[in-house]
Parts: C-alpha cells; structure tokens; sequence
C-alpha cells in the first residue's frame, strides 16, 4: 500500500479516490472549496462503496475500503509523501498551471503527477515543472470508479519510465489503460465522443430525426456491439473475409457518408434548448441524481456481464 493524492474532489476526484481506495492505497483527499470533501466527496464515495458492493464488485468490506479515504487540509497536506498525485480540478491552464506548481513544490521528487484533463494537451501546463519528466495525462472516463478506460499522454519531456509506471499503476487498480503514441487535444475517447455528439446534433438540428431516436440509435444498436467489439473489430467481423473485404465493399460509401456528415455542424441555442426540454419532461433535473443511481446500477451490471462471461482472448 502507498499513498495517494487526489487534488479536486469533485465527480472525477472522488471517482479516483474510490479507485485508489480499492486498490488498496491511502487516499488523501484535497478540494479548494471549503467542506467539499467531508460534507460531499466523502459520504458520496461511501455511496459509490456501498453500490459496488450491492453489484459484487467489492472485494473487502465498504468500511474497510472507506477508511483509506481520509481529507487534507491543504495541497501540501495531501502530497506529502505521496507516490502518486491526480489532480482534477476545472479545465482552466491558469488554474491548472498554479495548482500543479504547488503539487510540484510540496511533493516527493519521485512522485508521478498525474491530470485528469479532458482536452488540454499537457504541454500546455506541465513543461514549467521543475521536473515535467515525471508529469503526464492520465485522463479517464467519468466516473473512473465504474468505468475502467483510461487514457495515459506523456508530454515530450515525460520519461518512459514515468509512463510505464503510471500504466502499472492503473492495471495493479483494475483499470483499463491506452497509452497514446503522441499528444493530440481531447485525446482519443473524446474526440469520438464529441465528433458523434455533434453529428448527432446536426441529424436532429436538420430534422432527419429526434434526440430520443439518436438516443435509441446508440442504446439499442451500435452500443450493444460496442459493448464488446470496438468498431474496427464491428467491421472486420461483418464481413466473410474480414475487415479488408468490408473496406473492399464498403469503402467508397464510408468516404461518401463521412464527407457528407458535419461534426463542424453550427447547432443553435434554440436546438439545443428543445433537446434539452424533450429530456427534461422525460428526465427532470430535480430527478437526474436518482437517474444517474440507476445508470451506475447499469454499468455495473455491464461489467458484471463481461466479467462472468470473459473475452477469450483476453
């Protein structure tokens, strides 16, 4: 077991503690807001404990699991002797500049320090460290304690020891690492996210179809596939002869749709305050907290699935 620090205990910090916490570390919780962490961070992660544990993904009792959650008082406090930091404050570089000068100053020279970025390439804050070798994205996908994707992005001072140390980190936490081979803003997972968010806001701004048809597009279609097959291997399995004679056949439609889409697509603040009031009448905002619980209860029992019934080939 050795320490942690999670600097910003909002959605994604606290997500984090959960995963350290579980792992088996002593997880220090830091928030610059007055009370987020005793009064919010921590009786949710015990939320977040307690729902793994319903699911059968717990390997220890929630109160021993919780008991390596503990608040610091100040960023110093929480990087003291730590061997690993991850911070996840707002996405902001002057923000993100000064906390990581403090996280620097304060903690152990060998500690790996770690951003939860979702987009900001980590050139843009880490290179003024003293030591930037040691820095890199660990970005993952909210919330880390039910999702295991993570996507690790050293910068072009960060040492290869610092990456592969980082990713043995994430493993040894039952994550699910990628490491990219070079920096690219919004990385990997939200650059498809976002380029089919927008697609799919221009399908519904055009009027081809509804948000709830979008929405039933993914649920009850592409992502049962996904679930399971990412889309390269989607392809290569829809085909006698595999992803070359899909590309074969298919190619020229592919260019031709992937020209023709518009993740460049222009929506309206009117477009999206209809979307936003069809989902609101189905989802009111006063009952997302309970929606989010049940999504959560979802993923889990996802990963449930793939966990009793595993890839064979790994």
């Amino acid at each position: 077991m050795s320490k942690i620090a999670c600097v910003g205990a909002g959605t994604v910090g606290r997500a984090w503690g959960v995963v350290f916490a579980r792992a088996g570390h002593e997880v220090m919780l830091y928030d610059a807001l007055p009370g987020e962490v005793t009064e919010r961070a921590l009786p949710l992660a015990r939320q977040t404990l307690e729902l793994m544990a319903q699911s059968g993904m717990l390997d220890e009792p929630v109160e021993t699991v919780f008991a390596r959650l503990r608040p610091a008082g100040s960023i110093a406090e929480a990087v003291h002797g730590a061997a690993y930091v991850q911070e996840s404050v707002r996405e902001d570089l002057t923000v993100k500049r000064q906390v990581f000068a403090e996280i620097a100053a304060a903690a152990p020279a060998d500690a790996i320090l770690a951003s939860s970025t979702s987009a900001l390439p980590g050139s843009d804050f880490l290179g003024e460290l003293l030591d930037p070798g040691r820095a890199l994205v660990v970005h993952p996908v909210n919330p880390p304690s039910l999702i295991p994707l993570v996507e690790l992005c050293g910068t072009r001072w960060t040492r290869r020891e610092t990456i592969e140390a980082a990713r043995q980190m994430m493993l040894d936490a039952g994550m699910r690492p990628i490491v990219l081979r070079k920096e690219i803003e919004g990385f990997i997972l939200n650059r498809l996210q976002f380029t089919l968010v927008a697609e799919a806001l221009h399908l519904v701004g055009e009027g081809y179809c509804t948000a709830e048809d979008i929405d039933a597009v993914l649920t009850d279609g592409l992502a049962l596939r996904w679930a399971s097959i990412g889309p390269f291997e989607v392809a290569h399995l829809n085909a006698p002869d595999g992803l070359q004679g899909f590309v074969d056949r298919l190619g020229p439609m592919m260019k031709r749709l992937g020209a023709l889409s518009r993740p460049d697509y222009d929506w309206t603040a009117e477009q999206i305050a209809e979307a936003h009031a069809g989902l609101a009448a189905r989802i009111p905002v006063a009952d997302i907290a309970d929606r989010q619980a049940w999504r959560d209860q979802r993923i889990l029992a996802l990963r449930r699935l793939k966990r009793d019934v595993p890839d064979p080939q790994g």
